[in-house]
């Protein structure tokens, strides 16, 4: 039997109806929010870039290829905390020897609460720099990736390219679901977590994803950047 001119196999069920509606909610609810934080912290963000160009030679803004939603790249946004000239390579061997659980957890590494990803002892950092991570201030501009598609309100961390290729195959399912300006991991004692159990987290949120987890995520987030736990 044909529905509008499709097979019963090709005709939209309710569920698809649904997944849809739920997507186009979500969706409207990422460009609201942030663009309502885009209008709010504005003073905000013009006095960190402001802060960074008297402070380091170089442009404000710093962008990223990062690996998202299926496993596809796209341009990240964020506030540069370190020198122009600064070489990446340190930090790739550091989350490489995460990924394959070489690494200890770096809160023990430093006693002000080091998050997961950043070296404990970076002379790449600028002075301004250190002080924008220390409050999370360096990720406002991915409101912007936000506004654009890129990334998700709640959701997973977005993996740099060197991370995805030292990447057993389980760990793929992470990008089942957008990549997130916050996620299940930043609420999760995130400077207490090995990389796996991270990537866990990623998992079972994309599993369990749902419009109440999201806001409860979200709701929790202030606080955890407030009290910096986890931050560096």
């Amino acid at each position: 039997m044909e529905a509008h001119g499709l097979t019963r196999s090709e005709a939209p069920t309710r569920a698809d109806g649904q997944s849809r509606a739920l997507a186009f909610a979500r969706r409207l609810v990422d460009i609201v929010f942030a663009l309502t934080l885009i209008l709010l912290f504005s003073p905000i963000l013009i006095g960190v870039a402001l802060a960074i160009r008297i402070d380091s030679r170089g442009p404000a803004l710093f962008r990223q290829r990062r690996v998202g939603y299926l496993e596809r790249e796209f341009t990240l946004f964020k506030f540069r905390s370190m020198r122009i000239d600064a070489d990446p390579q340190s930090h790739q061997e550091y989350v490489t020897a995460l990924i394959k659980g070489e690494g200890a957890t770096t809160n023990s590494a430093n006693g002000d609460g080091e998050s997961l990803y950043k070296v404990a002892v970076d002379n790449r950092i600028t002075g301004v720099g250190r002080w924008i991570r220390r409050w999370s201030l360096d990720e406002l501009p991915q409101l912007f990736n936000v506004v654009r598609g890129d990334m998700t309100l709640v959701g997973p961390r977005p993996a740099i390219p060197y991370e995805v290729a030292e990447y057993p195959s389980w760990y793929r399912e992470r990008f089942a679901v957008r990549p997130g300006l916050t996620g299940y991991w930043q609420v999760s004692g995130r400077s207490e977590r090995t990389y796996e159990e991270m990537v866990r987290l990623d998992i079972e949120y994309a599993k369990r994803r749902s419009l109440g987890l999201d806001l409860s995520i979200l709701l929790k987030t202030p606080w955890v950047v407030l009290s910096r736990k986890g931050a560096a």
